[in-house]
C-alpha cells in the first residue's frame, strides 16, 4: 500500500492531523485496536482555554508551576495562544461543550488558580473525539484501518518512508508513505494498574529506541490520585480531577481530611500514598458529599453511574481511590512542529514531548496540547510536502519481527528505568 501521509493512531491527535491536512492528499490512518479504543475517548474533566487575555498569565504560571518549571516555555506559549481557535474548530465539527445561554461553562481542576475548562457532561474526551472520527469518515481522501499494528517503520539515511505492521490475523505488510505521523497513545500497558487501554504498551517509542530517534524525559509518568479501586483485571476507572474541582474531599480511614485535594497531581498522589502507608491499606476515600446531589447527577452522571455498578452511591457514602498510572509526559522528543529527528516523521499526542508539560501536566492540559500540536504537524507537513521518488515494493517477513511485542515492552521500560537512574 502507498499513500501521501500515513497516520499510525486514531485518538484526537491523529484524527485532527489528519481534519487539517489537504483534502487532495492520500491520507491512511492506521489503528491497533477498534477506533473507538483510543484514551481520548477516556478523557473524562475537559479541555483548558485562555478565556481571556487578563487569563494569560495565570494559565501560563499554572502550567509552569505543575510541571516543576521544566517546562518548555515556548510550547506552553504556543499552546495558549492557540487553544481559542481549537475550540472553535471543535465547535464547527459538532463538538457541544456546557453553555449557559450562549456562554461558555467553565469549571476548574486542581492547581488551577481559575475556572478556565470547557466541558461535555464527564466524558469530554469522547464528546471531541467521537466529532473528529465522524468527520474522519466522510472525508473521501481518509482511509481508516482498525486492527492493524505498526512493529516497525521503513527508513534509510535517517528518512521514514512508512511502516511495517500487520492485521489481526497476524498477516505483515508494509505501508509506504511521503510523511508518517505517529500518534499511538501512551504507556499504559506496561504498568500493573493504568486508567490507558492496555493495548498502549509504548509501541513508538520501541521503535524510535531501534532507530536511534531522539527521545526526551521518558522517566515523567504520571500518576492519577483518584482511580476507583477493585480487585478487577483491566484498566482502573478514573475518577476525575474535576470532582475535586468541584468541592470532593479526601478522607483517610478515620474519616479526616488529610491533603489539600486541589494542588498539583504528584503532590496529592504522594500524599495518599503516604496516608495508605501510614494506615497499613490500600487505598483511601474520596467524598462527594460537599458537591450538591443534583449537580452530581448532572455534572458526572458516567461517574455516578459506573460508581452505582460497583456498589457505591456516591451521594450517600465515600468510594475507595488509589492512585494509578495514568499519562505519559515525556516521549519521542519533536520540534515545534512536531517533527522527530528523523525526516519526514513526526509524532504527536501523548507519544511525542514537546515540553508543554514538563514533569507533571496540568489537569486539561493534554487534550489541548495533543490538538494544538497535530495542528502544527498537517501545516509543517503541507508547507514542506515533497513526494518520495522511491516508493519501491519491499519484501515483508513476519519471522524478522518474532516475538517483538514482550521485547518491544522490556526495551521500552528498560530505557524508562535507566532515565530515572540518570535523573537520580
Amino acid at each position: 500500500m502507498k499513500t501521501d501521509v500515513l497516520i499510525v493512531g486514531c485518538g484526537v491527535a491523529g484524527l485532527y492531523c489528519a481534519l487539517n491536512l489537504p483534502k487532495e492528499k492520500e491520507i491512511v490512518i492506521v489503528t491497533k485496536e477498534e477506533a473507538e479504543l483510543s484514551d481520548s475517548f477516556l478523557a473524562q474533566g475537559g479541555i483548558c482555554v485562555l478565556r481571556n487575555d487578563d487569563d494569560y498569565k495565570d494559565f501560563f504560571d499554572d502550567t509552569m508551576k505543575a510541571g516543576r518549571y521544566e517546562n518548555d516555555p515556548n510550547s506552553v506559549d504556543i499552546m495558549i495562544r492557540s487553544s481559542r481557535s481549537v475550540i472553535e474548530d471543535l465547535v464547527s465539527f459538532g463538538v457541544r461543550f456546557k453553555m449557559d445561554g450562549n456562554d461558555f461553562v467553565y469549571t476548574k481542576e486542581g492547581a488551577h488558580t481559575r475556572p478556565r475548562i470547557l466541558f461535555h457532561e464527564d466524558e469530554t474526551g469522547k464528546e471531541i473525539t467521537s466529532h473528529l472520527l465522524a468527520v474522519a469518515k466522510t472525508r473521501k481522501n481518509i482511509t481508516l484501518i482498525e486492527k492493524f499494528t505498526m512493529v516497525d517503520i521503513i527508513c534509510k539515511d535517517n528518512l521514514c518512508s512508512g511502516i511495517i505492521g500487520h492485521n489481526d490475523k497476524g498477516e505483515y505488510t508494509a505501508i509506504r508513505s511521503d510523511y508518517t505521523v505517529l500518534a499511538t497513545g501512551g504507556i499504559g500497558g506496561l504498568f500493573k494498574h493504568s486508567t490507558n487501554y492496555r493495548h498502549l504498551t509504548g509501541d513508538a517509542l520501541a521503535v524510535a529506541l531501534r532507530h536511534d530517534i531522539r527521545l526526551q524525559h521518558i522517566d515523567y509518568i504520571q500518576i492519577h490520585p483518584t482511580t476507583l479501586y477493585t480487585n478487577k483485571s483491566g484498566r482502573e476507572f478514573l475518577i476525575s480531577e474535576s470532582v475535586r474541582g468541584e468541592g470532593a474531599i479526601l478522607l483517610n480511614s478515620k474519616g479526616e481530611r488529610f491533603v489539600n485535594e486541589l494542588l498539583p497531581r504528584d503532590v496529592v498522589a504522594n500524599a495518599i500514598f503516604e496516608e495508605m502507608k501510614k494506615e497499613g491499606s490500600e487505598h483511601v476515600w474520596l467524598s462527594l458529599s460537599p458537591i450538591p446531589t443534583e449537580e452530581i447527577k448532572n455534572h458526572f452522571p458516567h461517574i455516578y453511574q459506573h460508581c452505582l455498578e460497583e456498589g457505591y452511591d456516591v451521594t450517600k457514602e465515600s468510594i475507595p481511590v488509589v492512585p494509578s498510572q495514568h499519562y505519559f509526559m515525556g516521549g519521542i522528543d519533536v520540534d515545534k512542529s512536531s517533527k522527530t529527528s528523523m525526516d519526514r516523521l513526526y509524532a504527536v499526542g501523548e507519544t511525542a514531548c514537546n515540553g508543554v508539560h514538563g514533569k507533571n501536566r496540568l489537569a486539561s492540559n493534554s487534550l489541548l496540547e495533543s490538538l494544538v500540536f497535530a495542528k502544527r504537524a498537517a501545516f509543517d507537513i503541507t508547507e514542506k510536502y515533497s513526494p518520495i521518488s522511491d516508493k519501491a515494493e519491499i519484501s515483508v517477513s513476519g519471522a524478522d519481527y518474532e516475538g517483538y511485542a514482550e521485547k518491544y515492552k522490556a526495551a521500552v521500560l528498560d530505557a524508562i528505568e535507566k532515565e530515572k537512574l540518570s535523573h537520580e
